[in-house]
């Protein structure tokens, strides 16, 4: 199964999609230091439950680079948007997107496009 962990800059609206479609989600609300939880922190948990981060920080790209962790990314490259808008990109891509991470390790998504990285 496919399980994920939401960066707080991502609606817990998109945990509450993931989860109703079946997917293991967690946000970091849901984590003892809610959203002030540290990117560390973060890191840490992703790798021990092997979960994917989506986020729309660039620094877990950096760290990846760098380091390797965390080992999956799914990063949000959309800009602003409602998050109407963001469940929709999600709906319409959600089976492409696990796909690719059968062969990538940071999975890049905008407004109209996937990258498998």
């Amino acid at each position: 199964m496919t399980k994920f962990l939401i960066d707080a800059q991502l609606p817990y609206l998109l945990k509450d999609w993931l989860v109703t479609r079946g997917y293991d989600a967690i946000h970091t609300k849901d984590l003892p230091k809610k959203n002030v939880t540290g990117d560390t922190e973060v890191i840490r948990i992703a790798e021990s439950e092997q979960r994917i981060i989506i986020s729309k920080d660039s620094d877990f790209i950096k760290l990846n680079i760098l380091s390797g962790k965390p080992s999956r990314i799914l990063a949000i490259t959309t800009g602003n948007i409602v998050n109407k808008e963001l469940l929709r990109i999600f709906e319409s891509n959600m089976n492409t997107i696990v796909k690719l991470f059968e062969t990538s390790n940071v999975v890049e998504i905008d407004n109209s496009s996937l990258k498998g990285h």
